[in-house]
């Protein structure tokens, strides 16, 4: 994605209808920043551009709320567009990461990414665009939770709408995500060539429920082909914008648990019914949060694919709500 023409645009989705000098005045601005933020002559730094969707009307810490799917606690004491709230804001999108990774995948230098989460230091609207990408791969559902995707019809409408299908096809096709998988494993990759069937049997699925799978990710363009072998191409889809798709995938691989605990399969299947305190019940819930956490370190730091598995993670007092 060319970040420097998605800034130009975000900033004239934010200005809407208003003229540059009316836009700018009502940034606090003497002169027309408008035009050289819109035209790439110079670019805003990431504060002026989170002052710039208050301005705009729009409320800044609702779409931080979307886009992190929960309201981070730091937003009661500080303002966002604020020095100290931007500083905890790159906290919020660096999470775990090491400043070294996220110098090496995004090509920014470590010295300058340190000034950034220091406070010393500002990335410009590119440099933050780029940075959210980095970290969260959602850099789509960012700038949508403050404009809509159609008032940036060269950048970002056109990863949205395909971001939308795959959303989409995910929820009507869950068994997607593991047939992703599939063509990960060592064994598929040792095939002389894709062998329909092969994935299906491997999971324990029906053949056409693989040949709508594949027909759907190959559509959607989710996978490559090399010759020989498929090859996924897509990151996993993301489900925080659409919440009621995340929901019908939980129940689907939650159904598929249970099938495999009356079939009597091998599996780590236990449960325990107990009554707590409030204060142990967030206790138990933080080592499920940490689990999930390392759980998924493990996953990513993965090399070599030998089997899919799937992890359901659940705590709930029945009847709550």
């Amino acid at each position: 994605m060319d970040f420097d023409e998605t800034a130009e645009e975000f900033m004239r989705a934010l200005r809407g209808s208003r003229s540059q000098v009316a836009w700018s005045r009502r940034l606090g601005y003497s002169s027309n920043v408008a035009y050289p933020w819109e035209t790439g002559r110079r670019y805003p730094k990431a504060s002026e551009a989170l002052r710039a969707i208050r301005r705009s009307g729009r409320d800044l810490e609702e779409g931080l709320t979307t886009f992190f799917g929960r309201r981070p606690a730091w937003l009661d004491d500080l303002e966002p567009e604020s020095d100290e709230g931007l500083v905890r804001l790159l906290e919020e999108l660096k999470g775990t990461r090491a400043i070294t990774e996220i110098a090496t995948s995004s090509g920014i230098s470590r010295h300058a990414l340190g000034r950034w989460f220091r406070g010393t230091a500002q990335p410009r609207l590119p440099e933050f665009l780029k940075l959210v990408e980095v970290t969260s791969v959602r850099l789509v559902d960012f700038v949508t939770s403050f404009v809509d995707a159609q008032d940036m019809p060269h950048t970002i409408e056109p990863a949205w709408l395909l971001m939308e299908a795959r959303r989409e096809g995910a929820s009507r096709y869950p068994w997607t995500q593991a047939i992703l998988r599939a063509l990960e494993l060592e064994a598929y990759k040792a095939l002389p060539e894709h062998q329909p069937g092969w994935i299906a049997r491997r999971l324990g699925i029906d053949l056409d429920v693989e040949r709508e799978c594949m027909a759907f990710l190959d559509g959607s363009g989710q996978l490559a082909w090399t010759g020989t072998h498929y090859r996924k191409e897509a990151l996993a889809v993301d489900t925080k914008r659409r919440p009621e798709i995340g929901r019908r995938l939980k129940r689907h691989w939650a159904h598929v648990a249970a099938d495999e605990v009356v079939a009597g399969n091998p599996g780590q299947f236990s449960y325990n019914v107990f009554a707590c305190s409030n204060e142990d019940f967030e206790k138990i819930r933080g080592l499920h949060l940490a689990y999930f956490r390392a759980m998924r370190s493990i996953i990513g730091e993965a090399e070599v694919g030998e089997r899919v598995a799937v992890v359901n993670v659940q705590l709930f007092s029945p009847g709550e709500r």
